[in-house]
């Protein structure tokens, strides 16, 4: 017997403006329907007119059963169960990013599905346990995330201790903090006969701040030098940056040159 593999759909209908992951059930001439991976027993439509740009000569060049899309929901209807999607409203970067996030969601069921063998519960209460994540996280993987950046107490009051400690230990394993990255530039100047190497020395100065971060220094043109710091959080990497900048500059002053430095924007 094949075990069913744990997947946690929410109830109820997507919103307006919500970005939907789901396979195409049907193709018919006038348009395609898609049945929604992530809401129980909830399909919506794709107008012929909503699945490209253009005129569509067939629109079975365009989507075909079993494909999997992503829409963005126009129109919700609960009284009459309708849903109009579109697949042609959605660029490539929100189709990139909503692909990303289902398959972080599909990681962390399988995740739950673990944790749950270790603290010995079943599969529908890990259903209904999943619920109640997704009620308080909006997603199961932001619960897994809460759990390794903040410990298994967060998730204690919701999921019970021996399934927050095992959820824990598994986020910990999984998922590494997200690095955040600040940039700017120096403008350095040094008319020496060796000016360059003397640039270049005070330069060398920012690895002196390194502090655990990485860093890299590249020569974006004369007299420009771009600087890139990254960090777990925006206050290191602040940090970081102003320690670095006041450094190079120092340095540069120090060997007969000058400078000076800009923050960019992100």
């Amino acid at each position: 017997m094949v075990q069913k593999k744990l997947v946690i759909k929410r109830s109820g209908y997507p919103a307006k403006g919500e970005f939907v992951i789901g396979t195409v059930t049907r193709v018919l001439d006038f348009g395609a329907f898609v049945s929604l991976d992530e809401y129980e027993n909830r399909e919506g439509m794709v107008h012929i007119s909503e699945v490209a740009p253009g005129w569509i000569k067939d629109i079975r060049d365009h989507v075909k059963k079993g494909q999997k899309v992503v829409c963005k929901v126009l129109n919700v209807n609960p009284k009459r169960g309708h849903i109009d999607l579109s697949i042609k409203d959605v660029n490539e970067r929100q189709r990139r990013e909503k692909l990303q996030e289902w398959k972080s969601e599909l990681k962390a069921f399988k995740w739950l599905e673990i944790a749950g063998e270790k603290a010995k519960i079943g599969f529908n209460e890990l259903i209904k346990i999943g619920k109640k994540l997704m009620n308080e996280y909006d997603s199961v993987y932001s619960a897994f995330e809460d759990a390794a950046f903040e410990g298994y107490k967060v998730l204690e009051p919701i999921v019970g201790e021996k399934l927050a400690k095992a959820m824990e230990e598994i986020a910990k394993d999984n998922i590494k903090p997200q690095k955040v990255e600040v940039r700017g530039y120096f403008e350095l100047k040094c008319y020496a006969s060796d000016g360059v190497e003397r640039i270049k020395k005070a330069l060398m100065e920012a690895y002196k701040v390194k502090n655990g971060i990485e860093m890299k220094i590249e020569y974006i043109g004369a007299p420009k030098y771009r600087i890139t710091i990254q960090a777990e959080d925006y206050k290191t990497a602040e940090s970081v940056l102003k320690k670095v900048s006041s450094r190079v500059l120092k340095a540069i002053k120090k060997f007969g040159g000058e400078g000076n430095f800009h923050r960019e924007q992100a």
